[in-house]
C-alpha cells in the first residue's frame, strides 16, 4: 500500500476526530496442557461479549468506570468469572487457565497498561524493547528517543532528564528501588543494563513532577515490573557483541512461577572501532531471576535476585585525532604504554510480600539487600605530539602530524577500590477507600555502609618541564629561570572513607477520580518526609537532616467530542546526598552536604484522535525548575565529581512534544522534540551552563514492514542533540571553559525477517520445535557522524593555549542478530 508520510504529519496536528472512550481486556486462553483453547465464548453483564480464536486470542471491550464481570465459558472446561474495574483507556492482560476439572486453578493477571495518562507516565511496550536493540541494547535505548531524555553515549546506559545528571534519576523494578556501580568512569566500561529485557512486563517512565509515593531524587523515575509467567518457555537472543538466554515456567497447581536469565556481552566490536588502538578486553554478564510464591490467595512472596561481573582490561598503544578546520588542520598524535584493568561486582536480592487482607486493603513488605565490590586500577604513561596535519595529495607523509606545536607526555595512577553494602526495609500500604478513591503510604529504613579508598595522581610534562598544579602556591618561573621547588604531581588524591548513613522515609498519598460538571477529574496530593545522619571514621558525625517534599498531580478530561486531557503537577523534589555527593574533588567527605531542593511545575496535554482508523496521539507538557542548594559538579564521560558545597542555584525550563501511533497499520512509531535550557549561579558569579544543558533535541522511532512480506520488518531509531558543555582542565574555572561539544547525530538501522511467525501454522519438523525465530542485522551509525563525548586537554609549547581534542564515539558497525523462542 502506498503511503504519504507527509499527510499523515499533516493529519496529526490538524484532524479532529473522536476517540473511543473504554476499557479493553485481552489475552490468550490456556488449558491444563498449556495450549491455546478456541471458540470460548466471553460475555459480560453489560452486553459485550466475543469470542476466542485459533491461538486461543480474544479482545473485549468493555465500559470503564463500573464494576464489569467476564465470563468464560466452554463446552469442555470450567467456567471462569472476572471482575474488572478499569480507567477510560486502560488496558490490560488476562490470561486465564481453563481445566477439566471443578477446581480451577489461580490465574495471572498481567497488567500492560497500569498507570494511566493522567499520572504524566509513558508506558513502553515491553516487545518493542525486545525487538529494537541498539548498540546497547535495552530500556534505555528506547528512553533515548522520548523529549527530555538526553543520551549522547552510545556506550552508556546513563541518561539525563530534562537537565538533570544521571544521579537525579529513580529506577524501581518490582516496587524495589535498585542501584548502579560507583566508580565508573566511562561508558566504555559499563556493560549491561540492570534491566533484563527479556524479564520485563511493564514500562513506566515519568520525566518529572512524578507522585509522592515515588522516593527522593530531582529528574526522573523508571518504573520495571517483571512478568510472573504463564506458561513454560525459553528465549534466546545472540549477537556478535554477545548473547542473553531466558527461562521461565509455572507449576501444575499454579501457586509458583518463575522467571530467570543470564546475559553475555563483550564490546569488543564497538570499542575496537574507536580512535584508541589497543588490546581491549570488555567482558560482561550477569544472572537474575524473579520467583513467585502464592501460598493462599491472599499471601503471594516474591524474590528478585541479580549477580552481575563486568570486567574491563585495556593496553592502550597509540591514537591520533584529527581535528581543526580544513585550512587548518591539527592532529594529536598519541604513544601508550601501561594498562588499565577495572572490575566491577554487584549482588542484590529483594524479598517482597504481598497480603491481601481483602479487596480494599493490600499490604505489602520489602526487604532487600545490595552489594558492590569495585577496583579501578591502572597506570598509562601517554606520550603526545600536537601539530599540523601533511594534507598535500599524493606525498608519502600524507596525514602525519608535522610542525609539532606542543609535545609532552602524561602519566596516570590510580589505586581506587569501594565496597559499598545497603540495606533496605519498608512497609508499603493501599487502602481502597472506594470505586474512586484510594490511600497509599509507606514506611522504609535504609542503611548505607561504604569503605572507600581513592589513590589517583597525574603528572604532566610539557616540552620538558613538569607542569605544576595551579592550586599550589608559589611561582614557577620555567623555563626562563631555574625552578629549586620539589616536584609536585599536576593531580594528587590519597584518601580512605569509611561512611555510614542511616535514613528513614515515610509519604502518604490520596488519589481520587470523580466528575465534574460533566467532565472527568483526577486529582492526587501527597507528601514524603526523608530524614538521615551521616557519620564516619574519619570525620565527625554529621548533624540530623530532616526534608518534607509535597507534592499533587490534577488532571481534568472535558466532555468534548474531542478526546483531549489537560493535567498539571507541582511539587517539591528534594535530593539528599548520596555517597559521591559528599565527597568533594579532594576526597573528603562533607558529612553536613544538604539536599538539593527543587521547585517543580509540569503542564501537559493529550489530544487522542484517529486517522485511517488508526489511533494516534499528541502529547506536551511543559515545565520549570527551579533549584536552591545545588551540588556543583563537573562531568566528564560518564564520571561525575561533586564540589559538595551548595553553594549554588540554577534553573530549567522547557517544552516537550511527543506524537505517536499507527504511522504504519499495526506497529507504533513516535516522532518527540524537547527544547531545555538551564543554567546555574555558583557562588553569586551569575549565571553559566550547566553541564547537560542540552537545548534541542529530536527523537525517533519509526517501524515499518514489506506489505507482501509482513514477515520481512525494519526498525529506524534517530537521535539528533544539539551539543552540550565540553568541561574544562582539571582545576580549570569552569566560568571560563564554555564551549561546546559537536552536536550528537545518529541513526541505527536494524532489519529482520521472522523465519516463524507464532500466528502461523508450519508443517516443518524442525519448525516446530521453536513458537518464534528471526534472523537480521543491524548498522549502528548508519551515516558514520563523528560524536564526541568528552574533550582531552592539551597544552601549546608556543603560546601556552590549551586545546580541546574530541574524544570521539563509535563509527559506522555492523551487527548480526539470531533470536528464539521455544
Amino acid at each position: 500500500m502506498k503511503r504519504s508520510y507527509l499527510t499523515v504529519l499533516i493529519g496529526l496536528f490538524f484532524s479532529l476526530l473522536s476517540f473511543s472512550q473504554s476499557a479493553i481486556v485481552r489475552g490468550v486462553i490456556l488449558n491444563e496442557a498449556h495450549q491455546p483453547i478456541e471458540g470460548v465464548n466471553i460475555t459480560t453483564n453489560t452486553g459485550e461479549g466475543t469470542s476466542t480464536n485459533s491461538n486461543g486470542f480474544y479482545e473485549l471491550k468493555i465500559p470503564y468506570g463500573i464494576e464489569v464481570t467476564v465470563v468464560f465459558s466452554h463446552v469442555s472446561h470450567e467456567r471462569v468469572e472476572q471482575k474488572f474495574l478499569l480507567k477510560n483507556g486502560q488496558e490490560i492482560e488476562y490470561n486465564p487457565v481453563m481445566l477439566m476439572d471443578v477446581e480451577q486453578i489461580a490465574t495471572v493477571v498481567i497488567n500492560t497498561n497500569t498507570r494511566q495518562s493522567v499520572d504524566g507516565v509513558t508506558s513502553i511496550s515491553p516487545q518493542m524493547i525486545r525487538t529494537i536493540k541498539g548498540a546497547q541494547p535495552g530500556v534505555e535505548n528506547i528512553l533515548k528517543t522520548l523529549p527530555g531524555v538526553n543520551i549522547s553515549n552510545e556506550l552508556s546506559t546513563q541518561y539525563s532528564v530534562r537537565g538533570g545528571n544521571f544521579d537525579e534519576n529513580l529506577v524501581y523494578v518490582n516496587d524495589i528501588e535498585v542501584y548502579r556501580p560507583f566508580l565508573i568512569r566511562s561508558g566504555n566500561q559499563e556493560g549491561l543494563s540492570f534491566v533484563n529485557t527479556d524479564l520485563v512486563q511493564n514500562v513506566d517512565f515519568s520525566a518529572g513532577g512524578f507522585q509522592a509515593r515515588y522516593g527522593d531524587k530531582l529528574s526522573s523515575v523508571l518504573d520495571i515490573t517483571y512478568r510472573n509467567p504463564v506458561d513454560f518457555g525459553i528465549r534466546a537472543d545472540l549477537s556478535l557483541l554477545g548473547g542473553s538466554l531466558a527461562a521461565e515456567t509455572v507449576s501444575k497447581d499454579g501457586k509458583f512461577s518463575g522467571i530467570a536469565g543470564v546475559r553475555y556481552r563483550d564490546n569488543s566490536l564497538l570499542l575496537n572501532s574507536l580512535e584508541t588502538e589497543g588490546n581491549v578486553e570488555p567482558v560482561f554478564a550477569d544472572a537474575q531471576t524473579f520467583l513467585t510464591y502464592r501460598f493462599s490467595s491472599k499471601f503471594h512472596l516474591n524474590f528478585l535476585g541479580t549477580i552481575s561481573s563486568n570486567k574491563y582490561n585495556f593496553q592502550p598503544e597509540n591514537r591520533q585525532t584529527n581535528f581543526g578546520t580544513i585550512d587548518d588542520p591539527v592532529a594529536l598524535l598519541v604513544f601508550y604504554d601501561g594498562q588499565e584493568k577495572d572490575q566491577y561486582q554487584t549482588y542484590f536480592g529483594a524479598f517482597k510480600a504481598n497480603y491481601f487482607l481483602n479487596d480494599q486493603v493490600t499490604l505489602k513488605l520489602l526487604a532487600s539487600a545490595y552489594q558492590t565490590t569495585e577496583q579501578e586500577y591502572f597506570d598509562i604513561l601517554a606520550q603526545y605530539r600536537l601539530g599540523e596535519v601533511n594534507t598535500s595529495i599524493g606525498d608519502e607523509n600524507l596525514g602525519d602530524v608535522e610542525f609539532s606545536e606542543g609535545i609532552g607526555s602524561q602519566l596516570t595512577h590510580a589505586r581506587n577500590d569501594l565496597d559499598a553494602f545497603i540495606i533496605n526495609v519498608e512497609h508499603r500500604g493501599d487502602y481502597k477507600i472506594d470505586d474512586e478513591s484510594t490511600l497509599e503510604w509507606s514506611a522504609k529504613y535504609t542503611h548505607e555502609d561504604i569503605r572507600d579508598r581513592l589513590v589517583e595522581y597525574e603528572v604532566i610534562d610539557s616540552a620538558g618541564f613538569s607542569i605544576r598544579p595551579p592550586l599550589v602556591s608559589g611561582n614557577n618561573p620555567q623555563p626562563y629561570e631555574a625552578f629549586s621547588g620539589p616536584l609536585t604531581a599536576y593531580q594528587n588524591i590519597r584518601v580512605t572513607n569509611r561512611v555510614q548513613i542511616n535514613r528513614f522515609q515515610a509519604f502518604l498519598q490520596y488519589s481520587k477520580q470523580t466528575e465534574w460538571n460533566g467532565h472527568e477529574v483526577f486529582y492526587n496530593a501527597g507528601v514524603r518526609s526523608h530524614s538521615w545522619v551521616v557519620s564516619g571514621d574519619t570525620f565527625s558525625t554529621g548533624d540530623s537532616q530532616t526534608i518534607i517534599s509535597p507534592r499533587g498531580q490534577f488532571a481534568i478530561k472535558p466532555n468534548w467530542d474531542k478526546d483531549m486531557l489537560f493535567r498539571v503537577a507541582a511539587g517539591l523534589y528534594y535530593q539528599p546526598p548520596f555517597y559521591r555527593e559528599l565527597r568533594d574533588s579532594s576526597g573528603t567527605i562533607q558529612p553536613n552536604v544538604k539536599a538539593q531542593k527543587s521547585f517543580h511545575v509540569v503542564l501537559g496535554n493529550e489530544y487522542s484522535f484517529e486517522i485511517w482508523e488508526r489511533p494516534f496521539k499528541l502529547v506536551t507538557e511543559a515545565y520549570y525548575k527551579g533549584m536552591t542548594d545545588v551540588n556543583p559538579y563537573t562531568l566528564e564521560n560518564v564520571r561525575i565529581r561533586y564540589s559538595a558545597n551548595n553553594d549554588a542555584v540554577a534553573y530549567a525550563y522547557g517544552l516537550d512534544l511527543r506524537i505517536n501511533g499507527e504511522f504504519v497499520p499495526g506497529t507504533e512509531s513516535w516522532f518527540s522534540f524537547g527544547y531545555l535550557k538551564t543554567e546555574e549561579n555558583i557562588d553569586d558569579r551569575g549565571y553559566i551552563a550547566r553541564p547537560t544543558d542540552q537545548r534541542l533535541k529530536f527523537g525517533a522511532l519509526f517501524q515499518d514492514y514489506v506489505p507482501n512480506m509482513p514477515d520481512l520488518k525494519m526498525y529506524l531509531n534517530l537521535v539528533y542533540n544539539t551539543g552540550v558543555p565540553g568541561g574544562s582542565p582539571s582545576y580549570a574555572d569552569p566560568y571560563d571553559y564554555q564551549l561546546r561539544l559537536r552536536d550528537y547525530r545518529r541513526a541505527d538501522l536494524g532489519i529482520s525477517y521472522q523465519l516463524i511467525n507464532p500466528e502461523k501454522t508450519y508443517n516443518a519438523q524442525w519448525k516446530t520445535a521453536f513458537r518464534e525465530l528471526s534472523i537480521g542485522f543491524e548498522i549502528y551509525n548508519m551515516f558514520n557522524n563523528q560524536n564526541s563525548i568528552t574533550n582531552t586537554w592539551v597544552r601549546d609549547v608556543y603560546s601556552k593555549a590549551q586545546y580541546a581534542i574530541p574524544n570521539y564515539l563509535t563509527p559506522r558497525v555492523f551487527n548480526l542478530r539470531m533470536s528464539a523462542r521455544f
